[in-house]
């Protein structure tokens, strides 16, 4: 019909909404949000991207139903007197002994360890498989490579980004990319006296999830580097609690990857704090 499309979250929109809630009100507070100068509209994002998007949901959900069920079977040993140490590669080991060996366990409750294991296996190559498709995802993608070549950035994070933000034209700064990702802290100003709070975790849960697990990576690299941002983050953990820290890194590492799509450069570590 040659209209432009916008979409905006509701919660931009609920605030026009006068007195009790209708379909006639719902289309006039939405005409009425549309036309604000200062409203924020979410970035229509390409076939591209929408399948990578349901990729990472499929790879999460998967994951997900992985430790499910390895927490269950922890359970079921444990019930019987059999206690395992953390970690799925000992769970793995220890699952692989126990069945192998014909005194433990007989009956219907040995099949059934035998059943979940083979569910794990299959979740394990179903898991590989979507990996190995990621991999060869950024490989074919320009914006991706230059991505993972940025300390604590992966194939799924770099993945995950483009699918997000694209070529990050949606923000007008890399500081805004980090407040969209709940990476900033929440504000509580009143009377002109700012008050900072913890991490706002608004946006994209799964992509900041990713981001902090890379930065908690990377942190001790890092931070041992004779680089700017090396003496940042050095400075930070003499002053700030380790966790902090991860996700202060993690909201720097969103700003170098703002910068990185939108001038199409790889990460240099000698310009990293003056550009982000």
């Amino acid at each position: 019909q040659g209209h432009e499309v916008r979409l905006m979250s509701p919660e931009y929109v609920r605030p026009y909404v006068k007195a009790q809630k209708n379909d006639d009100r719902d289309a006039e507070a939405i005409a009425e949000a549309a036309t604000r100068p200062t409203m924020r509209f979410v970035e229509l994002k390409t076939a591209e991207q929408l399948d990578i998007q349901s990729l990472h949901r499929v790879r999460s959900r998967l994951v997900g139903a992985r430790t499910t069920l390895t927490n269950q079977l922890r359970a079921i040993l444990l019930e019987r007197g059999t206690t395992i140490a953390q970690g799925r590669r000992k769970l793995e080991q220890a699952v692989e002994a126990l069945l192998a060996d014909p005194d433990f366990m007989a009956g219907r409750i040995r099949r059934l360890l035998a059943e979940m294991r083979e569910e794990w296996l299959d979740l394990d190559r179903r898991i590989e498989a979507l990996d190995r498709e990621f991999v060869e995802l950024a490989r074919n993608d320009a914006g991706a490579r230059r991505l993972t070549t940025i300390p604590g950035i992966g194939v799924l994070n770099a993945t995950a980004l483009v699918a997000a933000v694209g070529d990050g034209t949606t923000f007008a700064r890399a500081r805004d990319l980090g407040a969209w990702l709940g990476l900033v802290p929440r504000q509580h100003t009143t009377g002109g006296k700012p008050r900072l709070l913890g991490i706002s975790k608004r946006g994209n849960k799964y992509l900041r999830t990713l981001l902090i697990h890379g930065a908690r990576a990377a942190l001790p690299s890092l931070a041992r580097s004779q680089t700017l941002l090396g003496a940042w983050l050095r400075n930070l953990l003499d002053r700030r609690h380790r966790n902090t820290v991860v996700v202060a890194l993690a909201n720097k590492l969103a700003r170098i990857a703002w910068v990185i799509l939108r001038r199409e450069a790889p990460f240099e570590a000698g310009r990293a704090m003056a550009a982000a």
